[in-house]
């Protein structure tokens, strides 16, 4: 009998876990930091995991990114709304990619990719900025939803063969993401 209590109470409590997961219970917040030519920035971030890419999606989008190109991605994940990514006081960034693999050290790996903050300067003389129209983040989380990452706030991406996608990065290098932790 109470064994299979046990048993039970486990699977409510994984069932749990992962519905807020689904759902969008993980907030994570931390700093960015960025190193430019000139000068470089500080600022706070948060983010909002509300859901993850199924695989079938995600090599779809591969395949999408495949024949077209980064335009036509970026046409078909417009409507996805898997969380949100805010930096400093701005109006967050909904999320449009969001994959997550397990390393062998039990930590999490999750890639996330959205259509990024563009200013008016760069739309309306086609700036070639605007030919970089992601962002990117990278994050390594350990068990207890702590950890670092990288951030590449003007990205492009392309498809160069079996199922690898090159991320490139507008800037010198991608700014760095510090004390990163989850919030309850």
């Amino acid at each position: 009998m109470r064994l299979s209590s046990l048993i039970c109470a486990s699977a409510l409590v994984f069932t749990f876990t992962a519905s807020a997961v689904a759902q969008g219970g993980e907030t994570y917040t931390g700093t960015m930091v960025g190193i430019g030519r000139s000068r470089s920035a500080t600022r706070t971030f948060s983010l909002t995991l509300k859901g993850r890419t199924p695989d079938a999606e995600v090599a779809r989008d591969v395949a999408i990114l495949a024949e077209g190109r980064q335009d036509a991605l970026l046409q078909a994940i417009d409507d996805r709304d898997l969380g949100y990514f805010s930096l400093g006081g701005q109006l967050g960034r909904r999320l449009n990619i969001v994959t997550e693999t397990t390393l062998a050290n039990g930590d999490r790996k999750v890639m996330i990719l959205f259509e990024r903050w563009m200013n008016i300067y760069e739309a309306r003389y086609g700036a070639r900025s605007t030919d970089y129209p992601f962002s990117y983040v990278e994050l390594i989380l350990d068990r207890n939803g702590r950890g670092e990452g990288t951030f590449i706030p003007a990205a492009r991406v392309r498809f160069v063969g079996g199922n690898t996608v090159e991320v490139e990065n507008f800037g010198i290098y991608p700014a760095r993401l510090f004390g990163v932790r989850r919030r309850s």
